[in-house]
């Protein structure tokens, strides 16, 4: 980075431009972490009415729905790791942003560290998609199972009393 003359106009407005540019990301972040968190609610709302229905449910209904169970616990693990690493990810451009602004007033050599919360925003943010990817895998497997055990249940008909 040159070195910068925190006292001028230029060199401020040069200091803000290059602080802003991670700020983009960090708005990127703050977005996914919305996501995550509305697909954290859903799936703790579904948990909720599963487990609702396990009191008055048949033995093979248990069973169903304990393995429904299972696989939205796994969703909201996946759905917990996103979170943490976005938040990583969000921290870490925060560091990087700091860094920026710390080393223009210093005038100090930073780049190392500016490099490494940088590039550690990035893989958590691209980890924290991974697991969101994950997270959306079993979902979707989740509405087809749901959706043919509907269908065979259609095709098999009403039980017989």
């Amino acid at each position: 980075m040159p070195s910068l003359d925190p006292n001028t106009l230029d060199g401020v407005a040069h200091v803000i431009q290059v602080a802003l540019t991670p700020v983009f990301l960090l708005s990127g972040v703050a977005t996914l972490l919305n996501v995550f968190g509305a697909r954290l609610a859903r799936v703790a709302d579904q948990a909720d009415g599963v487990s609702g229905l396990l009191a008055g449910a048949t033995e093979a209904e248990r069973l169903t729905l304990g393995l429904r169970l299972d696989r939205l616990r796994l969703r909201a693990v996946m759905l917990d790791a996103a979170v943490v690493l976005a938040a990583l990810a969000g921290v870490s451009t925060c560091g990087a942003v700091l860094t920026l602004f710390v080393g223009a007033l210093r005038d100090a050599t930073v780049a190392s560290v500016l490099f490494a919360l940088f590039g550690a925003a990035i893989l958590c943010t691209l980890f924290a998609l991974v697991a969101f990817g994950i997270e959306m895998l079993l979902a979707s497997r989740a509405v087809r199972d749901r959706v043919a055990l509907r269908r065979a249940e259609a095709e098999a008909g009403p039980p017989e009393a």
